[in-house]
């Protein structure tokens, strides 16, 4: 199984999701972030007064699936995501150990 982490620009979280359930991906997690890479924020104009945005709003979202449908959800994010532009944003892949529903104490593969 695989963790899959993917930091992206607010506006396109609709179309992500959308992606996501097009290829399967049926649960996701989605937290407010705020960050920079290569953009290092900007500046903006607030009433004759200019100032530094230095951390810049993201959407990061976190899904688990099996190791066969990694693929398909990252190139998914990828296609949903991009605009061509900096600040598109990253995806983090990461090994998943063990899987436990609460609920029902199922593990691994099932719980997912």
């Amino acid at each position: 199984m695989k963790k899959i982490e993917a930091i992206i620009k607010p506006f396109k979280l609709d179309e992500v999701r959308e992606a996501l359930s097009e290829v399967g991906i049926t649960g996701l997690t989605v937290t407010e972030v705020k960050g920079f890479g290569r953009q290092k924020g900007h500046t903006e104009l607030y009433r004759g007064a200019e100032y530094v945005v230095d951390f810049l709003p993201k959407i990061k979202i976190e899904i688990v699936v099996n190791s066969d449908n990694a693929d398909a959800a990252i190139e998914a994010i990828i296609k949903a995501a991009r605009t061509g532009k900096i600040g598109d944003g990253k995806i983090f892949v990461m090994p998943i150990e063990q899987v436990v529903r609460i609920r029902t104490g199922e593990t691994d593969e099932a719980a997912v």
